[in-house]
């Protein structure tokens, strides 16, 4: 495997912990050597066994980094994800706060209000408020992180066995380091990334479940080497192993791993099939051993799983600008009138020469101060109120969300939780979810749905004929947990008349690699199932219910329970699945002596190999095409009886076939393939992958709202693109665009501005299918690994320039006829001064991201959790765009931080996903509630909160420029003290907080039931800098309003009811002010309740009663300075001319915005109804009109044949691998190494040993164990999901031209391309208690008695 370019030397130890600034990256090298020792890059160094490390010397273990500074050389195993510890916590914290400009802002003028020359007001009436704001922020980060400290504290505090001294002793997950020899036992999590070095199963395989870390749920297997296998035999062999493992140093990629073993003076390849990676659960064996390589943090899941983000919404983001757009106008309109002060400073002084004495100061000293003043008297334009208000708002609207019944998943008990308490508006905004499959979308539960056996089909009983007991009680072999009943197809069975049927489950029951184990639990004598899929798992336990039994397996031998009689089938070939060949089969030879090939697969290949067509192959179409349409997951079963002379000829040929030792895999498949014609057709099964309730409805909804949507996943092609279809992602008129065609747009497109339009598929569903491979050339620029980690020979094999090949010529010419039929121009290559402005690899991202953003569906297959992460980057990177990601396993964790918004749900893979997430919810269905009813609830609050806090402040404040123009630029506040500190505070405080929690533009039921209205926080037309500045300008003209209304009519007035002097002149302000913002908030409030009510009368009671108790003569008495205003309002509203004057200036502010909102209103709704018009069809109905040339044949078959796994164990049974033979871990390691009280214990020697009936060969190579790798070759006959494209061809169209009609063209390939991952061997379900069972004989005296159990 090509590991890149040579790696900076890496050392890792079993020494002391590294500090958590150890980044494990060294250019020192260690000379010395030493037993057990794991290295990154030669020149190896050598570590020590943990119980040996006191032997060697401490800087052995720390390398040189500056001077005579030494830090440890490798991680330790423990975790932190926590952003801060006791010591950090405060300055952190404080450093996060004050990237808040407002922080910032409020700090300065906290500053100068304290310095008395330039105060206008007292210091400590911003200081308590902003204490009070970090106190909020700071407790609810600190809640947060608590929560991130007891998941740590768990994870490194898990129980583990490390070999110490002679022993295995009990540590915690924290006590490994890199260099310690583990013993792990079944449903064990690996707790660092570690060599395989044995394991109780045959040749030492290991079995262990990734779906934590790929989603993957079918089962893997992981083998150690033979050498280790043989020789680490006892727990005394495994103390004293000494070796040397140099590997490539840490990184992300789950699939790869390139290493060597040196052990006594030989080496020794590794690769992935040798790893087990931290995370990962072992399944179905009882113990096995590992040597650590990677741990803590240099684990490759822990390196896929990012850092924490700092998560901040677009108004966040946007109220940052707006603190400096404020500031800068706070500013300039301090200096104009510190200047105009200074102006009428000098003009007084000239013309009143008799005060000069009271003018110490110069006048540009004077002009100064007042600058600082009005700076202070205007800070009041971004108020600490509101930034103090949103957080109550953020919390209860989080509250709200927690609240939500119908967000609760009762099965579970899990109901919807907000863990992130300042992000809800972002709820409203979405554009972009990025889903997990696996636990997300689908339930991981696969059912037995229905079946088709010559020609008609047998689906499920309804529930008034369904039986009231289960029907398979007769045979004694059932499980009890098959669901399907049908009591036609059960009476067929049992008279064992029909030769279709018998043949059709006696397939099922024999075409397989299913291996099967005893219980050990009650009831014993169970027979329990472990399959390489969890589909083939599902068919066999089938056939098991309804009486055809898989009882064992040995070699060559399959045995079977067929209605009460067993039998043994000889196997003479059998030829596994494998992404190529879509199709799996056995010979065997019958206890009659006949030989009979079985052969299940996907419909495309199964129907191609049929001997004829007649009525049954027309009607199993049809229930295909049925089943196709239910998106359930079909195979087609065939069979056939071969003569022997057939098979005597075709043997030998097989035989050499298989001892090839180059292109073995194609020759196999030449000999598979003349074995596998001839046909005859038994039917079809039809399986169901259960979706989660609501999902396809959700998906809908979403969709309708403008929410695109994109599926990642590290399972299979097929798989993925299936449930695509079940949840309605996909359609029939979905045209599925892969690699090569979608590398071949990249490559024509030269410009993003001008590649896509959003009027280019006007009529036309599109859909990507991509994988992995293609994604790590893709993401090169934001991949922080260099690119030669990222790209391998296979992969850049497919993006090397199109050759002058004819073939490609002819591709090249058939792509461009058909974009140009979508409507897609094809742009010239670019030109070298392009080249210079953007980097190829950009260009390549952004023509992608366009490509996709115009597609109905995006499904990534095969991807890591880091590539997940980086898809999510790529999206916000050139879209600037609001994502959300959903995921409930570990893999999704990275996704999870790097999206803006990160969901998790509590489902089967854990709870890391939960503990890394902002939202927590049950069921996927939710989200839709979750978005369209709290989020767009959210963001429409938000937004209505700022934008009336805005006009309010504006009303307010600008009063006191104006008033600057009548008292001589001195900075003196026209409101009494008082009015200022309440006016934010209590006065106009509970409209504000109603709107911000209570308010609704229509009802939830009207959220869900009309998701367009989500897209007004999309294109965010609530707040945005229009909005802004509206409410800037109408707060403004309030002002006006209201003051120059007050002292024009006051002007020249004297008398008992004049209100021209300062204090009547104020209090008529403030109340004229007070009430037009109370009538503004009553003509935006849209949902009324009584406490909409009590709210606006707190307002004004609050104003009567702190008014008049600050005014009264009481309080005057005590310090006339602090209560100046002595019965002000009392004295003024006892006059009905200035209550008509309030009434005036209330009317003059409230009538002409209600009749601009009446016309503005009936304006926009006349050009919505004209848009509607010209709009005409929806987008997303496929027609033939914009595309003349382009039209579908009848809906064609999508072949979605039930196989998720890559390969199966064909070979591991063939060669005996998997059976119980052959030396193995003895009871020697069983003995000394105890298992957890809650494991089961490894067998004594003194049982009795049974050994299998056939031997294997002793040793095998790792060759062996997979089946090599060949490139797909195309098929006879493919189908495409969304049926079959043809265009229909002018008269004067090319013979080339023509090619592209056919539906063997590289475009009509079919979706179940699978990619070539990296080889790893695949490993059956789990199950808790399985043992496998083979036919046995008891040993005889002369035979030693290793420890076998069987399987």
């Amino acid at each position: 495997m090509d590991t890149g370019p040579a790696q900076a030397p890496r050392s890792t130890g079993a020494g002391p912990e590294p500090g958590p600034g150890d980044t494990g990256d060294s250019d020192v090298t260690q000379e010395d050597s030493g037993p057990a020792g794991i290295c990154g890059a030669p020149p190896a160094w050598a570590a020590l066994a943990r119980e040996n490390s006191k032997m060697r010397t401490g800087t052995q273990l720390k390398e040189k980094v500056v001077l005579c500074w030494r830090r440890k050389k490798h991680k330790t195993n423990v975790i932190r994800t926590a952003k801060y510890n006791f010591f950090s916590f405060l300055p952190l914290t404080l450093y996060e706060q004050f990237h808040h400009v407002s922080n910032l802002y409020f700090l300065l003028i906290i500053i100068l209000q304290s310095i008395p020359d330039i105060s206008t007001l007292p210091w400590f009436s911003l200081f308590a408020p902003m204490i009070c704001l970090l106190f909020i922020r700071a407790t609810r980060d600190l809640v947060d992180d608590i929560g991130r400290h007891k998941s740590d504290r768990a994870i490194n505090n898990r129980p583990c066995q490390i070999l110490m001294g002679k022993s295995f002793t009990w540590k915690k997950w924290k006590d490994l380091c890199v260099g310690d020899v583990v013993c792990l036992h079944k449903d064990s999590i690996v707790p660092a990334d570690m060599l395989l070095l044995a394991s109780t199963e045959p040749s030492s395989l290991c079995y262990v479940e990734t779906v934590d870390i790929d989603g993957e749920t079918n089962l893997k297997f992981r083998q150690a080497l033979t050498v280790t296998h043989q020789e680490l035999t006892t727990v005394r062999k495994m103390a004293s192993f000494q070796g040397t493992v140099t590997c490539e140093a840490p990184n992300s990629r789950l699939h790869h791993f390139v290493g060597c073993l040196e052990w006594n003076d030989k080496k020794y390849s590794l690769d992935i099939g040798n790893l087990l990676l931290r995370g990962c659960k072992i399944r179905n064996t009882d113990t096995c051993y590992g040597l650590v390589i990677y741990a803590g943090f240099d684990t490759k899941i822990m390196k896929n799983c990012g850092k924490i983000h700092l998560k901040r919404t677009k108004l966040d983001l946007m109220m940052n600008k707006l603190v400096v757009v404020i500031f800068i106008s706070v500013v300039l309109v301090s200096l104009v009138l510190a200047f105009s002060s200074g102006f009428w400073a000098r003009d007084f002084r000239d013309r009143h020469h008799y005060v000069t004495a009271l003018h110490r100061s110069s006048v540009a000293a004077d002009a100064f101060l007042v600058f600082w003043g009005f700076l202070i008297l205007l800070s009041v334009s971004i108020p600490m109120a509101m930034f103090i208000i949103s957080e109550f708002l953020y919390l209860g609207n989080s509250i709200f969300i927690n609240w939500d019944v119908k967000m609760y998943h009762e099965a579970q008990d899990v109901p919807a939780r907000a863990r992130s308490t300042s992000l809800n508006d972002l709820l409203g905004q979405v554009e972009y979810i990025f889903s997990d499959k696996t636990g997300t979308l689908t339930q991981n539960v696969l059912t037995f749905n229905q079946c088709c056996i010559d020609g008609r089909v047998y689906g499920p009983d309804s529930e008034a004929r369904g039986p009231k007991e289960n029907p398979y009680l007769w045979n004694e072999f059932s499980d009890g947990k098959l669901l399907f009943h049908n009591a036609a197809l059960l009476r067929l069975v049992r008279s064992d008349r029909d030769e279709a049927v018998r043949e059709f489950w006696r397939l099922l029951a024999i075409c397989h690699t299913v291996t099967v184990r005893d219980s050990c639990t009650p009831p014993t004598g169970q027979l329990l199932y472990q399959a390489a899929s969890p589909d083939e798992e599902v068919l066999v336990t089938a056939a098991r219910n309804f009486g055809y039994v898989f009882l064992s397996r040995t070699q060559d031998t399959i045995t079977v329970m067929e209605l009460g009689e067993q039998r043994v089938y000889r196997v003479l070939a059998m030829m596994d699945f494998n992404s190529t060949r879509k199709r799996m089969s056995v010979l065997v030879r019958k206890p009659e002596g006949t030989i009979c090939l079985y052969t299940k697969g996907a419909d495309t290949v199964i129907f191609e190999r049929l001997h004829s067509r007649g009525a049954t192959e027309f009607a199993t179409e049809v229930a295909l095409a049925a089943f196709a349409q239910e998106t359930l997951r079909t195979l087609c079963l065939a069979y056939r009886e071969v003569p022997e002379d057939i098979y005597e000829e075709w043997q030998p040929r097989h035989q050499e076939a298989s001892l090839l030792l180059h292109n073995r895999a194609q020759a196999l498949q030449q000999v598979y393939s003349e074995m596998e014609q001839n046909l005859k057709l038994l039917g079809a099964t039809a399986i169901e992958d259960r979706l989660q309730d609501g999902v396809p409805d959700t998906i809908k909804c979403l969709r309708k709202s403008n929410i695109k949507i994109w599926v990642l996943t590290g399972d299979k092609q097929e798989t993925a693109v299936n449930i695509g279809f079940a949840c309605e992602l996909l359609s029939e008129n979905t045209v599925i665009l892969e690699e090569k065609e979608i590398t071949r747009v990249l490559e024509s497109s030269w410009g993003s501005s001008n590649f896509l339009t959003k009027k280019s598929l006007p009529r036309v569903n599109l859909a990507l299918v991509i994988n992995g491979d293609f994604l790590d050339k893709l993401l090169v620029s934001l991949r922080r690994e260099p690119r030669a980690l990222v790209q391998n020979v296979n992969v850049d094999k497919e993006w090397q320039e199109p050759g002058p090949s004819r073939t490609d010529f002819l591709h090249g010419q058939r792509l461009s006829v058909m974009f140009r039929s979508f409507g897609i121009p094809l742009a010239p290559p670019p030109s070298q001064d392009s080249r210079v402005r953007c980097s190829s690899e950009e260009l390549q991202e952004r023509t992608f991201v366009d490509l996709a953003s115009h597609c109905q569906a995006v499904i990534c297959c095969r991807v890591t959790p880091k590539q997940k992460a980086l898809i999510v980057a790529l999206v916000k990177k050139y879209h600037q765009v609001v994502t959300l990601a959903i995921g409930d396993g570990a893999n999704d964790v990275n996704m999870i931080k790097t999206a803006d918004v990160g969901v998790g749900l509590a489902g089967q893979e854990g709870m890391q996903a939960v503990q890394n997430c902002d939202f927590v919810l049950g069921q996927f269905r939710f989200l839709q509630r979750l978005l369209l009813v709290h989020g767009r609830w959210s963001y429409m609050r938000i937004s209505k909160f700022l934008r009336y806090f805005f006009y309010k402040t504006m009303a307010s404040m600008m009063v006191q420029v104006w008033f600057a123009f009548y008292n001589g630029f001195t900075a003196q506040p026209l409101y009494e003290g008082w009015f200022l500190a309440l006016y934010n505070l209590l006065y106009s405080t509970p409209p504000v907080l109603y709107i911000g929690l209570f308010e609704q533009d229509v009802s939830a039921e009207q959220s869900l039931g009309k998701p367009e209205l989500y897209m007004v926080g999309q294109k965010d037309e609530l707040f945005n800098y229009w909005v802004f500045f509206q409410a800037v300008a109408h707060g403004m003209a309030a002002s006006l309003v209201n003051f120059f209304m007050t002292l024009w009519t006051s002007w020249d007035t004297a008398g008992p009811a004049s209100f021209s002097d300062y204090q009547s002149f104020a209090v008529v302000v403030a109340l004229s002010c007070l009430l037009s913002v109370t009538m503004e908030v009553i003509l935006i409030i849209k949902y009324w309740s009584a406490v909409c009510v009590l709210s606006i009368l707190l307002s004004l009671g609050f104003y009567a009663v702190m008014t008049t108790a600050t005014q009264c003569l009481w309080l005057f008495r005590m310090s006339p300075k602090t209560f100046p205003f002595l019965y002000a309002d009392l004295s003024v509203l006892s006059s009905p001319s200035v209550l008509l004057l309030v009434l005036l200036t209330v009317s003059s502010n409230t009538l002409p915005v209600l009749g601009l909102r009446i016309i503005f209103q009936a304006l926009k709704k006349a050009r919505a109804e004209e848009e509607k018009v010209e709009e005409g069809p929806r987008e997303d109905i496929f027609t033939v009109e914009p595309v003349p040339h382009l039209y579908r044949e009848s809906h064609a078959r999508r072949s979605s044949y039930a196989f998720s796994h890559h390969e199966g164990y064909a070979d591991l049974i063939t060669h005996g691998t998997i059976l119980r033979t052959g030396p193995g871990v003895s009871n020697d390691i069983a003995s000394d190494s105890p298992v957890p009280c809650d494991g089961e214990a490894s067998l004594s020697p003194k049982e009795s040993h049974w050994h299998l009936r056939k031997e294997r060969s002793p040793l095998l190579s790792r060759s062996q164990l997979s089946s090599s790798e060949s490139r797909p070759q195309p098929l006879a006959s493919q189908s495409l999901l969304s049926g079959q494209l043809t265009l229909e061809s002018q008269a004067e169209s090319s013979e080339e031209e023509s090619v592209f009609l056919r539906p063997l063209t590289p475009f009509r390939r079919s979706w179940q391309k699978e990619p070539h991952p990296p080889r790893e061997g695949m490993a059956p379900l789990s199950d808790d208690t399985q043992e496998s069972q083979v036919e046995t004989l008891p040993p005889s005296p002369g035979e030693s008695s290793v420890s076998q159990r069987p399987m």
